[in-house]
């Protein structure tokens, strides 16, 4: 499911665009593609397909999970406060810490979101976003999606959930409530040990916009050929998956 044929030959396995300039009939008009960096036949057919599993309009591809962290965060502002669940990453807690901490004044609060109340308490008047993981890597820490969308909804907060541990053969963050997903495609979704990326999914046009051109100014993006590599993963994810939930 969600990967379509290639459009221009009809291949059923998605070929690996190389190109990092395209052809434009004049100054900005194009075809779709212009650089490589901003899009990418490769990118754009693995992009689709997530959206897809996700239930999401949108995907974009990181050139790692943490790079997808980073881009999520660059949506806020200097002096915004930031609720993760206290089982965070341990690169995404450094990252919140060592990083947007001390270089862009943004304030983190580690809490656990398992208890009830426990959001709400945390909230302040600068907070923005909420950050849930669930299952958490490495212990498997169990968050209540559902629960914590209907609290950051009530309060006009930005609810991101790595489903990482879970994938979209097992769970789907958006239909739950959230309104950002992301992933370490290094893991479940490629599933081979031989690619480091990331994808964050939306149904949200205003921060979808905001994401693609961070994507596009930051420039984390993965090459073609990582992204043929994780669309050959995402064959066989379901069937992996229910192994890995038997092996269990």
């Amino acid at each position: 499911a969600g990967q379509d044929p290639d459009p221009n030959t009809g291949a059923v396995s998605t070929p690996i665009s190389l190109a990092t300039t395209f052809v434009q009939s004049s100054p900005g008009k194009h075809t779709g593609f212009e650089y490589s960096r901003t899009g990418n036949p490769t990118r754009k057919a693995f992009e689709e397909c997530v959206a897809s599993l996700e239930n999401a309009k949108y995907a974009l591809a990181f050139a790692s999970g943490s790079a997808a962290t980073v881009t999520i965060v660059n949506m806020l502002n200097t002096g915004d406060h930031v609720i993760s669940i206290d089982d965070v990453y341990g690169g995404t807690n450094r990252y919140f810490t060592r990083v947007a901490k001390p270089a862009n004044g943004m304030e983190f609060s580690f809490v656990d979101l398992t208890k009830p109340g426990a959001l709400q308490a945390a909230i302040t008047p600068r907070t923005r976003m909420v950050w849930l993981e669930t299952p958490t890597n490495p212990t498997l820490k169990i968050t209540d999606i559902k629960s914590v969308a209907k609290a950051t909804k009530q309060k006009g907060l930005i609810l991101v959930v790595d489903n990482t541990f879970c994938s979209p053969a097992i769970q789907s963050p958006l239909d739950l409530g959230a309104d950002v997903v992301v992933h370490s495609v290094t893991k479940y979704i490629n599933g081979h040990s031989d690619v480091v990326m990331g994808v964050v999914a939306t149904n949200d046009t205003k921060i979808y916009e905001k994401l693609k051109f961070l994507q596009n100014s930051i420039g984390a993006v993965p090459a073609p050929f990582d992204c043929y590599m994780a669309l050959r993963g995402l064959k066989t994810l379901e069937v992996r998956m229910q192994r890995h939930t038997h092996n269990a």
